[in-house]
């Protein structure tokens, strides 16, 4: 017998296996390419067919999932997920691996891919109170970068352990891609026990209604929250985490190990970071809360390159991660509020996606100055001027639109 009250505690269970498992490969995903043969340049596609792929399955599932049912649009994750660890154990033919990264659901960076991510949040916002949303969301966050965090650390000692007792490097890599399949086989466990309290009701679908990308009511809004969305990821995208170790390496020649514990120490702040964001939101408003503290994390990262010193440098990041994912389960949480309920599922899918796209084009852009000495720091720069632009539009176009709880 399935309870209904049980689906919370699950979600949070399927997120933490989930980022677990993405962050247990990701740490060994390009070594175990390198192994099999595979050239710099080939393992570069691969990854963009990854995240290409991911963005066409990931769009073409959670625009349908309530519809479809979005139980079943979980498992279908679940099934790609062990699909593409299962051809990557097998084999070593290039070709047959980018067919896997396009229609599987594998995470070359660690981070959450494919349809589940969506999907939760709406049954989430389901079986929820409009008051406890954003905390909830808060919550979810810090367990999925608690478990990255936590499967990044036990990928590399086990691949390390492993050859330690004498196992080639190729095959310690195989057991934890072994590892992330199980992890799928895990999912499907746990989303079999889902109830169906998560599934739109008939008598809400509005199965009549014109849709765009699974939307009907609320898809002005959704492509308006996508566009800012997508220039925040953009801004975002000018200094993902390696491009910040390859500047503190060039600026300060800082060693990989060094560099590893910053960004561990900010992983866990960013965590913890968002679970202030429910009760702030309770008291100003999610809009405010979104931007009210964006605006502070951002003038802090153009402060990082003007620090004259390897600790400042190092604490003004810090600080910077300590207030940086507060506008996360906020954005989330809003993202949920503003749409009619049998748009969920399709509008963090839409939304999820435009941020993706955003964040995929700027990373080249960020090569090309970091190639140019003297304009080794201007991705600081741009980053936090675009994101602070991005702020002040969100405000001005949405303060006048609040979520239910604050009507």
């Amino acid at each position: 017998m399935k309870f209904p009250g049980a689906d919370i505690p699950r979600l949070f269970a399927t997120r933490i296996v989930r980022l677990f498992c993405y962050g247990f490969l990701s740490v060994v995903l390009a070594l175990y390419l390198v192994q099999a043969g595979l050239d710099e340049k080939q393992i570069g596609l691969l990854f963009t067919l990854t995240l290409a792929g991911d963005a066409g399955i990931t769009l073409w599932l959670t625009t349908s999932a309530d519809r479809f049912g979005r139980k079943r649009t979980l498992l279908v994750g679940a099934l790609l997920m062990i699909g593409a660890g299962v051809v990557f154990i097998l084999t070593k033919n290039p070709l047959l691996l980018m067919v896997a990264a396009i229609i599987g659901v594998i995470s070359p960076s660690g981070n959450e891919i494919g349809p589940f991510l969506s999907v939760e949040q709406a049954s989430l916002t389901q079986l929820i109170p409009d008051q406890r949303r954003t905390h909830v969301f808060a919550w979810y966050n810090l367990s999925g970068s608690f478990a990255t965090a936590t499967g990044a650390l036990a990928g590399g000692w086990l691949s390390q352990a492993l050859q330690g007792g004498g196992v080639s490097a190729f095959n310690s890599y195989r057991a934890v891609l072994l590892g992330y399949a199980l992890g799928g086989v895990v999912l499907i466990a746990l989303f079999l026990g889902l109830s169906a309290a998560i599934e739109m009701p008939a008598s809400v679908l509005r199965k009549a209604a014109k849709r765009t990308l699974g939307l009907h009511r609320s898809r002005n809004i959704v492509f308006q929250l996508s566009a800012l969305f997508s220039m925040d990821a953009f801004a975002g995208g000018l200094v993902v985490q390696s491009m910040i170790a390859y500047w503190f390496h060039v600026r300060f020649g800082v060693e990989a190990g060094i560099i590893g514990s910053i960004f561990f120490g900010a992983n866990i702040l960013a965590g913890i970071s968002a679970l202030s964001a429910g009760a702030l939101a309770k008291k100003i408003g999610l809009i405010n809360t979104m931007v009210f503290t964006h605006i502070p994390s951002n003038i802090l990262l153009m402060l990082v390159p003007l620090m004259p010193s390897l600790p400042l440098a190092i604490l003004v990041l810090l600080l910077r991660f300590s207030i940086s994912q507060m506008d996360v389960p906020t954005r989330q949480s809003y993202t949920m509020a503003v749409v009619a309920p049998d748009e969920r599922s399709a509008a963090s899918g839409v939304t999820a996606i435009a941020r993706s796209v955003g964040a995929a084009l700027s990373p080249s852009l960020t090569g090309i100055f970091l190639s140019v000495p003297v304009l080794l720091s201007t991705p600081f720069f741009l980053s936090g001027g675009l994101k602070i632009i991005y702020d002040l539009l969100l405000y001005h176009r949405f303060r006048q639109l609040p979520p239910p709880e604050e009507q």
